[in-house]
C-alpha cells in the first residue's frame, strides 16, 4: 500500500503521537477507571495497556524478524483494576514508542517479517502503528473531554491507509457480510473543508463493483459528507456520530449510515 508519508515519518509519528498521549494524561489527572465512550468494553486503563502493549508486541515482532505472529494475550486480555498512577502509565506508554520506533529505525524497512495483511515488511507495521497510536489518543481524549486535533499529513494519510486496509479482498474472508454493501449506485464522497486544494483531501468509496474499491477523487456520489478533517477521521473510524453538527450530509444518508455500521475496525 503506497503511503503519503515516508517510513521515517511513520517512525516518528508513534512517539510525537504517544507524547501526545502520555502529556493529556498527566495534565488532566485521568481518571483510569474512565469508560472509553468509542470502546466501550473497555476503561481507560485497559485501552492504555491495549496501546502500550501492541507497540511492544510489534517491536518484538520486527526485532526478532518474526514469520509468524508472537502470541498476543496481553494486549486483548486487560484487567480493568490497575494501581498505576496515569503518570506512572504514561511513562510506560511512552518507554513502549520510544522502543518500538528506535527497532523500527534500526531496521532495513524493505526486511521480510510476518503481517496480518500483505506486505510483509516493517513498512506496514510502521505505519499502521502510527495511525493505531492517532486513533487510540482520539479515545483517550473522548474518555477524558479533551481536545483532540491531529495535523493534516497525518490525518490525510491514516484516511488512506483505513481505506486501503479496508478495501483488501481478504476483508470479504474476514467479514463476509460487507459483501451486502455492494450493490448498483452505491458511491460515497467523502471532503475535508478546511484544507487547501493542494491537500487532495477528497475520498470516493465506490461500492458498485465486485468489491470493495476507493479512490482520492472530488466525484458526485449517492451520498456526500462534508467536514473538517479531523472530524471526517474519528467518524470513518467510527469512534464520532455522524450527526454531528460539523458534518453537511447530502444525498442517501441511509447509506452512509448502512456503510459506517459494517466497516468499522481499529
Amino acid at each position: 500500500m503506497n503511503s503519503t508519508m515516508a517510513y521515517d515519518g511513520h517512525c516518528a509519528e508513534i512517539v510525537t503521537q504517544t507524547g501526545l498521549l502520555a502529556s493529556c494524561l498527566r495534565e488532566e489527572d485521568a481518571d483510569l477507571t474512565a469508560t472509553v465512550p468509542s470502546c466501550p468494553d473497555w476503561n481507560l486503563a485497559q485501552l492504555l495497556h491495549h496501546l502500550g502493549e501492541a507497540h511492544r508486541w510489534v517491536e518484538e515482532i520486527v526485532r526478532t524478524r518474526a514469520d509468524r505472529p508472537p502470541p498476543d494475550t496481553a494486549l486483548r486480555v486487560l484487567p480493568r483494576d490497575t494501581t498505576e498512577s496515569p503518570a506512572e502509565v504514561a511513562d510506560w506508554l511512552t518507554e513502549g514508542a520510544a522502543l518500538l520506533a528506535a527497532t523500527l529505525r534500526a531496521t532495513n524497512p524493505d526486511s521480510r517479517l510476518w503481517t496480518p495483511f500483505p506486505s510483509g515488511s516493517p513498512r506496514f507495521f510502521a505505519r499502521r502503528m502510527a495511525h493505531e497510536t492517532v486513533i487510540h489518543r482520539a479515545d483517550a481524549a473522548l474518555a477524558l473531554g479533551a481536545d483532540f486535533t491531529v495535523g493534516q499529513p497525518v490525518a490525510v494519510d491514516a484516511l488512506d491507509e483505513w481505506m486501503a486496509l479496508g478495501s483488501l479482498p481478504e476483508m470479504f474472508d474476514f467479514h463476509p457480510d460487507r459483501r451486502a454493501l455492494l450493490g448498483p449506485g452505491r458511491t460515497l464522497h467523502f471532503h475535508a473543508t478546511d484544507t487547501p486544494p493542494d491537500a487532495a483531501a477528497d475520498w470516493l468509496v465506490d461500492l458498485t463493483g465486485d468489491t470493495l474499491a476507493w479512490r482520492r477523487a472530488q466525484e458526485p456520489a449517492a451520498v456526500s459528507v462534508h467536514g473538517p478533517l479531523t472530524d471526517l477521521l474519528l467518524l470513518i473510524y467510527g469512534r464520532v456520530p455522524a450527526d454531528r453538527a460539523t458534518f453537511e450530509i447530502t444525498g442517501d444518508a441511509e447509506l452512509l449510515e448502512f456503510w459506517l455500521a459494517r466497516v468499522q475496525f481499529g
